[in-house]
């Protein structure tokens, strides 16, 4: 076939990139066109996303790459991360600036739902983890506060998909990211009327559900004006990042199998699961308090969200506000001096949600609870990753308990893959392999998705061929597992993880 290209649109939770997918029918080569900053606005007492940044970047990186690959250009595909949303009102006119998921508006809001209807039936209808930050907890911190937006509003769109209007007009929910509003069951594949209506939200606004991999259509005619690409499509990816990341996930697997192996997308949030043929909604799977989010082909990402990087991140930040300014490498570098194994947090605790000072609530955590204090910057720097491979452990377990299946690989990717410390304690914490790579995971899944609704590519099985045969990976096998098993004990003990 002749070269074709697919555009990428990544956004996540602390960076965005526009990025050329090269595809010549057997390897795919990735270009890197635009990258930007993302991340909190504070306004008025609350957080919101920068939308009107965010879609000037979009544009400058699709302008860009019209000029750099020109008529090559097949289509384009936005993801982003899950549960934010933006409303809109009559005549389509966008209603306020997007909250972000760490808004404190839905501190509180667990009671007030559960109140309203019961916790076992929101699991039983969604099978969805409970975090404060999901979409029916924003919805109904509106809901609650008598907002006027929400009584205005007449569509709902979660991010991407209000990119994806943005760049055609064309309106619709895709099926990813509507998995991760706990408004939706898995099941029926449609949105929960027994929720919505049992919390008093507007039905009115929910709207069609999306497979991925669909056509949403041309470029708005104001958008060719401004960045031209003219006959390019728009294409529904996997619109929930890390539905696009599984699908680049190298393994020798297809939809519909029960697969030996797991995935941890691996950046500022650690998700880790297995791509399952349908949903699994237990007692157990609620006890674990794991999710169900839709996958592309049918498939279920049964999955736990975890801090992730988000740790490191912070602590980064705050050491930078402070002169220090390390880069990755450095943190790596400083946390392979320090002591292994003398301390550990629980990722997952409220107290690293949206803290102040990062480095100071880890130490904090660690006296309160008897711990070893990590006395400089490479030590808690070392607590955190080995936290973060505990917590690998336990869901690795569990996983293997709900599926009924022996996990013998897991599959890391994303930016984390780069963070080879982390991955040599993924893979003593857990005594498996650890296969890292790609790195840049959910832009090849999105690109890859787009090749398959053009029909360059077959199925999903045949993409992740092609991936295998165009990036590279590393593999780790256990080195110390005696050492981690010793000291699991101790992390249970000082931080009650689910």
């Amino acid at each position: 076939m002749s070269k074709k290209t697919y555009l990428a649109v990544d956004l996540g939770a602390s960076s965005g990139r526009v990025l050329g997918g090269r595809f010549d029918g057997s390897k795919l080569q990735l270009e890197e066109v635009h990258r930007f900053d993302n991340g909190p606005i504070a306004l008025a007492g609350h957080l919101h996303w920068d939308l009107l940044q965010l879609w000037q970047n979009i544009k400058d990186g699709l302008s860009a790459s019209g000029t750099k690959f020109g008529s090559e250009i097949s289509s384009v595909g936005v993801d982003t991360w899950g549960v934010d949303y933006a409303l809109l009102g009559r005549n389509d006119e966008l209603l306020g600036n997007p909250y972000h998921y760490r808004d404190p508006r839905t501190s509180g809001m667990f009671e007030r739902a559960f109140a309203k209807v019961s916790r076992e039936e929101i699991f039983a209808e969604t099978g969805l983890q409970f975090m404060e930050i999901n979409t029916l907890y924003q919805l109904l911190a509106m809901k609650e506060a008598n907002s006027s937006v929400l009584e205005a509003a007449e569509h709902f769109l979660m991010m991407p998909d209000l990119f994806h209007w943005l760049l055609t007009g064309e309106k619709g929910n895709e099926l990813t990211n509507a998995t991760t509003t706990q408004l939706f069951n898995p099941v029926t594949k449609s949105w929960s009327k027994k929720l919505i209506d049992g919390l008093g939200l507007p039905e009115k606004i929910f709207g069609e559900i999306v497979d991925p991999g669909t056509v949403v259509g041309p470029l708005r005619d104001t958008v060719l004006e401004q960045i031209g690409l003219n006959g390019t499509k728009v294409v529904r990816p996997g619109t929930h990042d890390t539905a696009s990341a599984v699908v680049a996930v190298p393994a020798e697997s297809s939809p519909g199998q029960m697969p030996d192996w797991c995935y941890i997308s691996s950046g500022t949030w650690s998700l880790m699961g297995v791509e399952t043929p349908h949903p699994i909604i237990n007692e157990q799977c609620a006890e674990f308090n794991y999710t169900n989010e839709g996958g592309v082909y049918g498939t279920t990402r049964l999955l736990k969200n975890i801090a992730g990087l988000w740790l490191v991140q912070e602590c980064r930040r705050i050491w930078k506000q402070r002169g220090h300014e390390y880069g990755y490498s450095d943190l790596v570098r400083m946390s392979q001096e320090a002591t292994p194994l003398a301390s550990f947090v629980n990722p997952d605790h409220a107290d690293f949600v949206a803290p102040q000072d990062m480095p100071a609530e880890i130490r904090d955590f660690c006296e309160r609870t008897g711990q070893i204090v990590p006395q400089n910057d490479g030590a808690v720097i070392r607590c955190v990753l080995e936290s973060l491979a505990m917590r690998y452990r336990v869901v690795h377990r569990k996983l293997q308990d709900l599926t009924g299946t022996k996990i013998n690989t897991i599959h890391i990717v994303g930016g984390g893959t780069q963070n080879q410390l982390l991955c040599q304690m993924a893979a003593d914490a857990c005594n498996c392999q650890v296969v890292a790579g790609p790195v840049e995971a959910t832009a090849i899944g999105n690109l890859m998705l787009q090749a398959v609704a053009a029909g360059d590519i077959d199925s999903l099985a045949e993409g992740r061929e092609v991936i295998r045969n165009s990036f590279p990976v590393v593999t780790y096998t256990p080195k110390t597992p005696t050492m981690w098993d010793d000291a699991f004990p101790r992390f249970e003990k000082v931080t009650q993880v689910d």
